[in-house]
């Protein structure tokens, strides 16, 4: 027989599901349906709750019937660039080209930290760097590859908190 389920205790279950889409319903309720939470209204609150992500294959991390939305940084960056969404029924492998700012590379440092293994900011920087030299966009009119050589060289100033 399966131990009991604890009401007090958090768990905390990751799905990963595209923007507004609600996933299939039996693959929702053998995640959630052992917390007690309703598969049908859970989607529901997934697909209002990713709808600024539209197009985007993200986490939705659901802890007390509260959803998170958790993003990946090839998403975070495809924002910064404002490209259009994509549908993903109908185009594949998109390259996008555009310039961003080394400060919106900061900020999204900044909002992943959390997730990273990354000891000091320096690293997730480069981490998001890297994943804009295969989005395809430059930053700061420079290839990305370059600016990773100048911070490992000291040319360029990182933050550290």
């Amino acid at each position: 027989m399966p131990p009991k389920f604890d009401p007090n205790k958090i768990k905390v279950v990751y799905l990963s599901c595209t923007s507004r889409e609600v996933g299939v319903t039996f693959v929702l309720a053998s995640k959630i349906g052992p917390l007690g939470l309703s598969p049908k209204t859970f989607g529901d609150d997934i697909a209002k709750a990713t709808g600024d992500w539209k197009g985007l294959k993200i986490t939705v991390s659901p802890s007390q019937a509260q959803i998170e939305v958790v993003p990946p940084v090839s998403a975070l960056i495809i924002r910064a660039l404002k490209g259009p969404p994509r549908d993903r029924k109908k185009q594949e492998n998109i390259k996008y080209s555009g310039n961003i700012t080394f400060g919106e590379i900061i900020n999204n440092a900044r909002q992943m930290w959390h997730r990273s293994l990354a000891r000091e900011l320096p690293g997730i920087i480069k981490v998001i760097l890297g994943t804009a030299q295969s989005v395809g966009c430059s930053v700061n009119g420079c290839h990305p590859r370059d600016i990773i050589d100048d911070i490992n060289s000291g040319a360029v100033e990182c933050p550290n908190s």
